[in-house]
Protein backbone atom coordinates (compact mmCIF):
# COMPACT_ATOMS: atom_id res chain seq x y z
CA UNK A 1 0.00 0.00 0.00
CA UNK A 2 1.13 3.74 -0.72
CA UNK A 3 0.92 6.86 1.13
CA UNK A 4 -1.91 8.81 -0.12
CA UNK A 5 -1.65 12.43 -0.69
CA UNK A 6 -4.26 14.94 -3.19
CA UNK A 7 -4.29 18.48 -3.16
CA UNK A 8 -8.01 19.23 -4.12
CA UNK A 9 -10.78 22.24 -3.19
CA UNK A 10 -12.98 21.57 -0.85
CA UNK A 11 -15.60 22.62 -3.25
CA UNK A 12 -14.61 20.24 -6.05
CA UNK A 13 -17.55 17.63 -6.82
CA UNK A 14 -15.10 15.30 -8.42
CA UNK A 15 -12.95 15.72 -5.61
CA UNK A 16 -16.00 14.59 -3.30
CA UNK A 17 -16.43 11.66 -5.53
CA UNK A 18 -12.89 10.30 -5.78
CA UNK A 19 -12.49 10.35 -1.84
CA UNK A 20 -15.90 8.71 -1.54
CA UNK A 21 -15.14 6.05 -3.64
CA UNK A 22 -11.66 5.44 -2.18
CA UNK A 23 -12.60 5.61 1.63
CA UNK A 24 -15.52 3.09 0.33
CA UNK A 25 -13.26 0.89 -1.53
CA UNK A 26 -11.10 0.60 1.76
CA UNK A 27 -13.72 0.12 4.16
CA UNK A 28 -14.74 -3.17 1.63
CA UNK A 29 -11.31 -4.46 2.16
CA UNK A 30 -11.93 -4.03 5.52
CA UNK A 31 -8.84 -1.76 6.08
CA UNK A 32 -8.11 0.97 8.71
CA UNK A 33 -5.60 2.31 6.35
CA UNK A 34 -3.76 3.85 4.50
CA UNK A 35 -5.40 7.46 5.42
CA UNK A 36 -5.62 10.30 2.86
CA UNK A 37 -3.93 13.55 3.55
CA UNK A 38 -5.72 15.99 1.83
CA UNK A 39 -3.99 19.05 1.01
CA UNK A 40 -5.35 22.50 0.49
CA UNK A 41 -5.60 23.32 -3.78
CA UNK A 42 -7.57 26.54 -3.33
CA UNK A 43 -9.39 27.29 -6.76
CA UNK A 44 -9.92 30.53 -6.16
CA UNK A 45 -6.56 30.92 -6.06
CA UNK A 46 -5.40 28.93 -8.93
CA UNK A 47 -7.91 30.60 -11.20
CA UNK A 48 -7.81 34.16 -9.75
CA UNK A 49 -11.90 34.29 -9.32
CA UNK A 50 -13.96 32.72 -7.45
CA UNK A 51 -15.52 29.50 -8.21
CA UNK A 52 -18.86 29.54 -10.10
CA UNK A 53 -22.34 28.08 -8.08
CA UNK A 54 -24.06 27.52 -11.69
CA UNK A 55 -21.10 25.73 -13.04
CA UNK A 56 -20.66 23.80 -10.05
CA UNK A 57 -24.29 22.62 -10.04
CA UNK A 58 -23.74 21.42 -13.81
CA UNK A 59 -21.12 19.05 -12.91
CA UNK A 60 -22.85 17.71 -9.89
CA UNK A 61 -25.91 17.08 -11.87
CA UNK A 62 -23.94 15.50 -14.54
CA UNK A 63 -22.42 13.68 -12.13
CA UNK A 64 -24.70 12.45 -10.45
CA UNK A 65 -27.17 11.97 -14.01
CA UNK A 66 -24.13 9.84 -15.23
CA UNK A 67 -22.18 8.09 -12.84
CA UNK A 68 -22.96 8.51 -9.27
CA UNK A 69 -26.95 8.70 -8.52
CA UNK A 70 -26.22 7.84 -5.02
CA UNK A 71 -24.17 11.19 -4.06
CA UNK A 72 -24.89 14.85 -4.02
CA UNK A 73 -28.16 14.18 -2.76
CA UNK A 74 -28.90 17.54 -1.64
CA UNK A 75 -26.71 19.89 -2.90
CA UNK A 76 -27.70 23.50 -2.96
CA UNK A 77 -26.29 25.75 -5.52
CA UNK A 78 -28.07 28.92 -3.20
CA UNK A 79 -25.95 27.18 -0.42
CA UNK A 80 -22.46 27.43 -2.16
CA UNK A 81 -19.83 29.00 -0.58
CA UNK A 82 -18.05 32.28 -1.96
CA UNK A 83 -14.79 30.90 -0.44
CA UNK A 84 -13.46 27.65 0.11
CA UNK A 85 -10.49 29.20 2.36
CA UNK A 86 -12.06 28.91 5.76
CA UNK A 87 -12.95 25.49 5.59
CA UNK A 88 -9.26 24.96 3.93
CA UNK A 89 -8.44 26.35 7.29
CA UNK A 90 -10.08 23.92 9.50
CA UNK A 91 -9.15 21.29 7.83
CA UNK A 92 -5.54 22.21 9.02
CA UNK A 93 -6.08 22.28 12.16
CA UNK A 94 -7.43 18.92 12.20
CA UNK A 95 -4.60 17.20 10.32
CA UNK A 96 -2.31 18.82 12.66
CA UNK A 97 -4.06 17.12 15.22
CA UNK A 98 -3.81 13.82 13.55
CA UNK A 99 -4.28 12.20 10.46
CA UNK A 100 -7.16 10.35 11.35
CA UNK A 101 -8.91 13.30 12.37
CA UNK A 102 -7.61 15.15 9.12
CA UNK A 103 -8.87 12.77 6.68
CA UNK A 104 -12.34 12.63 9.01
CA UNK A 105 -12.61 16.47 8.62
CA UNK A 106 -11.59 17.15 4.95
CA UNK A 107 -14.83 14.21 4.07
CA UNK A 108 -17.00 16.07 6.79
CA UNK A 109 -16.70 19.15 5.19
CA UNK A 110 -17.12 17.81 1.56
CA UNK A 111 -20.28 15.66 3.13
CA UNK A 112 -21.72 18.70 4.49
CA UNK A 113 -21.16 20.91 1.38
CA UNK A 114 -22.49 17.97 -1.36
CA UNK A 115 -24.73 15.87 0.76
CA UNK A 116 -26.47 18.46 3.11
CA UNK A 117 -26.60 21.40 0.97
CA UNK A 118 -24.46 23.23 3.80
CA UNK A 119 -22.37 26.35 3.68
CA UNK A 120 -19.58 25.54 4.27
CA UNK A 121 -17.99 28.64 4.37
CA UNK A 122 -20.46 30.05 7.44
CA UNK A 123 -18.50 30.50 10.55
CA UNK A 124 -21.31 28.23 12.94
CA UNK A 125 -21.52 25.38 10.32
CA UNK A 126 -17.70 25.20 10.54
CA UNK A 127 -18.28 25.66 14.27
CA UNK A 128 -20.41 22.46 15.16
CA UNK A 129 -17.94 20.16 12.97
CA UNK A 130 -14.75 21.74 15.02
CA UNK A 131 -17.01 21.25 18.31
CA UNK A 132 -17.62 17.17 17.14
CA UNK A 133 -14.40 16.99 16.79
CA UNK A 134 -12.96 18.74 19.54
CA UNK A 135 -11.18 21.26 17.41
CA UNK A 136 -9.94 24.23 17.99
CA UNK A 137 -10.55 27.52 15.74
CA UNK A 138 -8.29 28.13 13.32
CA UNK A 139 -5.41 30.43 13.65
CA UNK A 140 -3.12 32.97 11.23
CA UNK A 141 -0.96 29.67 11.78
CA UNK A 142 -3.07 27.31 10.34
CA UNK A 143 -4.28 29.57 7.79
CA UNK A 144 -0.70 30.13 6.49
CA UNK A 145 -0.34 26.36 5.89
CA UNK A 146 -3.37 26.41 3.70
CA UNK A 147 -1.26 28.79 1.24
CA UNK A 148 1.75 26.63 2.15
CA UNK A 149 0.20 23.80 0.87
CA UNK A 150 -0.71 25.56 -2.34
CA UNK A 151 2.59 26.78 -2.99
CA UNK A 152 4.06 23.05 -2.52
CA UNK A 153 1.43 22.02 -4.72
CA UNK A 154 2.44 24.63 -7.38
CA UNK A 155 6.31 23.53 -7.02
CA UNK A 156 5.21 20.22 -7.46
CA UNK A 157 3.15 20.12 -10.96
CA UNK A 158 0.11 20.12 -9.13
CA UNK A 159 -2.45 20.07 -12.44
CA UNK A 160 -6.13 20.70 -11.05
CA UNK A 161 -8.50 19.20 -8.19
CA UNK A 162 -7.82 16.23 -7.53
CA UNK A 163 -4.53 15.67 -8.07
CA UNK A 164 -3.08 12.11 -6.11
CA UNK A 165 0.35 11.80 -5.19
CA UNK A 166 1.13 8.12 -4.24
CA UNK A 167 5.05 7.38 -3.02
CA UNK A 168 6.47 7.32 -6.93
CA UNK A 169 3.43 7.85 -8.66
CA UNK A 170 1.31 10.97 -9.22
CA UNK A 171 -2.46 11.18 -10.61
CA UNK A 172 -4.78 13.58 -11.95
CA UNK A 173 -9.10 12.56 -10.95
CA UNK A 174 -8.03 8.67 -11.58
CA UNK A 175 -11.37 7.34 -11.03
CA UNK A 176 -13.38 9.40 -13.86
CA UNK A 177 -13.29 10.43 -17.90
CA UNK A 178 -14.57 13.30 -18.38
CA UNK A 179 -14.66 15.25 -21.84
CA UNK A 180 -16.84 17.66 -23.43
CA UNK A 181 -19.34 16.47 -26.36
CA UNK A 182 -20.92 19.39 -28.56
CA UNK A 183 -20.85 21.41 -25.43
CA UNK A 184 -22.05 18.99 -22.74
CA UNK A 185 -19.97 17.30 -20.36
CA UNK A 186 -19.35 13.54 -20.56
CA UNK A 187 -18.51 11.95 -17.42
CA UNK A 188 -17.95 8.06 -17.24
CA UNK A 189 -15.99 5.47 -14.61
CA UNK A 190 -12.28 4.74 -16.49
CA UNK A 191 -12.42 1.61 -15.12
CA UNK A 192 -8.59 1.31 -15.64
CA UNK A 193 -7.09 4.41 -14.49
CA UNK A 194 -9.53 3.27 -11.10
CA UNK A 195 -8.18 -0.06 -11.07
CA UNK A 196 -4.50 0.65 -11.22
CA UNK A 197 -4.76 3.39 -8.65
CA UNK A 198 -7.00 1.57 -5.85
CA UNK A 199 -4.36 -1.23 -6.73
CA UNK A 200 -1.32 0.87 -5.92
CA UNK A 201 -3.25 3.37 -2.93
CA UNK A 202 -4.70 0.35 -1.30
CA UNK A 203 -2.70 -2.54 -2.52
CA UNK A 204 -6.46 -4.20 -4.10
Amino acid sequence: MASIEVFADVCCPFTHLGLRRLVDRRRVLGRAGPLVRVRAWPLELVNNAPLDPELIAEEVDELRRQVAPDLFREFDPSSFPDTSLPAFALASVAHGRDPATGEAVSLELRAALFEEGRNIADAAVLSEIAERHHLPAPTDHDRQRVMDDWHDGKARGVVGSPHFFLDDRDVFCPTLAISKVDGRLRIAIDEESMRSFFEQALGD
